[in-house]
């Protein structure tokens, strides 16, 4: 079977699905964490280092792959889920 590749959206660098992280924006316009890969919603898939998660804060890329703006406490408790609290 063939591998699956996403891009992640902060360094744009496609790679397998599983070496990602999803996130989802589900129709009610919440933001989480898709561990699974199968929560429904519009998904944008990151890199699992806090270098790529910097380069999503810095450069807004969630906010254009969701089409809306993403309150800033949202990106820091996505943050603390990954990386856990620092």
């Amino acid at each position: 079977m063939e591998e699956r590749l996403r891009m992640c959206v902060a360094c744009r660098e496609i790679k397998e699905k599983k070496n990602l992280i999803r996130i989802v924006k589900n129709k009610e316009g919440q933001i989480s964490i898709d561990l699974t890969g199968k929560k429904n919603g519009r998904g944008a898939y990151i890199c699992k280092e806090q270098e790529c998660f910097n380069k999503l804060k810095k450069q807004k890329s969630l906010n254009r792959a969701f089409k809306c703006n993403i309150d800033e406490e949202i990106i820091k408790s996505l943050e603390e889920e990954i990386f856990g609290k620092r």
